[in-house]
């Protein structure tokens, strides 16, 4: 389901890899081109979105089942899709995005091993399969981009620190297998 006029173009990678600097770049070389840009991230990308993303990545809840955590990334997106997403790409609007359904199925399908089926499922039932046009990858180093992402959360004082909190074994289990 694409429309006709606008884009979606996502960024993905692992924490710390450089995603949202680089879709701020892009966005900013689009605008000033003269186009029409929305940015937005998931989790919240919503302002329902901003309180489920409260909860997925509050180390306070490290003991959030990999099924509730599933559950919440797709209440977050399916929010996103439809009060976000959905109504700029109707008018027109390039939409970049850090983060959509790949980095579900990198970190719910293959680090917290629910696999890609369960994924890809909801996000057919739950994102009326709307797809990105566009995904940009960056690939780097595994125990560099943590490293960056923990000392980012340390120095802004942030209590997002639940998946950084993971050791770089499950960072590197869905980095191989996701290939």
């Amino acid at each position: 389901m694409r429309s006709p006029r606008g884009i979606f173009i996502t960024f993905e990678g692992l924490d710390g890899c450089g995603k949202t600097t680089q879709l701020a770049r892009l966005a900013e070389n689009l605008k000033a081109r003269g186009l029409d840009v929305l940015s937005t991230r998931e989790p919240g990308g919503s302002a329902i979105g901003k309180r489920i993303r409260a909860i997925l990545l509050d180390s306070r809840t490290a003991g959030l089942s990999p099924f509730g955590e599933l559950g919440l990334m797709f209440a977050d997106r399916a929010q996103h899709v439809e009060e976000v997403i959905q109504p700029a790409l109707k008018m027109g609007k390039i939409v970049l995005c850090d983060r959509y359904t790949d980095s579900t199925e990198a970190y719910q399908g293959y680090g917290r091993r629910l696999g890609s089926e369960v994924v890809l499922n909801l996000h057919r039932e739950l994102c009326r399969d709307l797809w990105p046009d566009l995904t940009l990858l960056l690939d780097t180093d595994v125990d560099a981009s943590v490293n960056r992402a923990r000392n980012r959360n340390k120095t802004c004082d942030s209590a997002e620190g639940r998946f950084e909190a993971e050791d770089a074994a499950f960072f590197r289990h869905f980095r191989l297998l996701g290939r």
